[in-house]
């Protein structure tokens, strides 16, 4: 199964190095500033400013400051799954609950480690009810199960199919809301709740992966 492509959030894809670089300094920019000012207090100008380049060059690349939250939102995402794929290289393809360990503690180590990770990990706060909703391929943890659906097929040699997504789907789901809250208890991430969540995930995913 193929991972859902999100929506391109920049105006101009980056073709020179120099650009490259430039648009990952106005990521890294707006990631550090997230966790100074939040998000409702983000703004390109100050974008520009930290990063060290013309406001033009944001908006070069970004049409405003959501989608410049989105363009880091699929950035961590790519990181993520080249987080986990790292972690899977010394991981045998026997048995799933080593690989369900690995995707979890790939998680939890962005959380502790990642600037803006906190407020945009694969997706930005909610739009305007003004804007319309984006459906399940736009939705964040839609993105994420499809990603990581992909990724246990190939590592465990398993079959796609809608059992299984379903299944990843409801564990990434329950899985976020219980991170979320370790979380809110520890700045750290509760070392019970995050023992809780990896019991929850082993319990739930043997119905589909024993």
């Amino acid at each position: 199964m193929d991972p859902v492509p999100p929506a391109h959030p920049l105006r101009r894809t980056p073709v020179q190095q120099r650009s490259a670089d430039r648009l990952a300094r106005i990521l890294d920019a707006c990631a550090e500033l997230l966790d100074e000012t939040g998000y409702e207090n983000l703004s390109t100008r100050a974008v520009a400013l930290r990063a060290g380049v013309p406001i033009g060059s944001v908006y070069r690349f970004f049409g405003n400051k959501r989608a410049m939250a989105v363009a880091l939102a699929q950035r961590n995402l790519e990181q993520y799954a080249e987080g986990i794929q790292r972690r899977l290289a010394d991981v045998p393809g026997t048995h799933w609950r080593p690989v369900v360990d690995a995707v979890l503690d790939e998680y939890l180590a962005m959380k502790r480690s990642v600037p803006g990770f906190a407020l945009v990990d694969f997706g930005v706060p909610a739009p305007p009810a003004s804007e319309p909703a984006g459906g399940p391929a736009s939705d964040p943890n839609h993105m994420v199960a499809a990603r990581l659906t992909a990724l246990l097929c190939a590592h465990l040699g398993l079959t796609p199919g809608a059992d299984l997504a379903r299944a990843v789907l409801v564990a990434v789901e329950a899985t976020d809301a219980l991170v979320q809250l370790a979380f809110r208890a520890d700045p750290a991430g509760d070392p019970g709740i995050v023992a809780e969540t990896r019991a929850m995930m082993h319990a739930y995913l043997a119905r589909v992966l024993d």
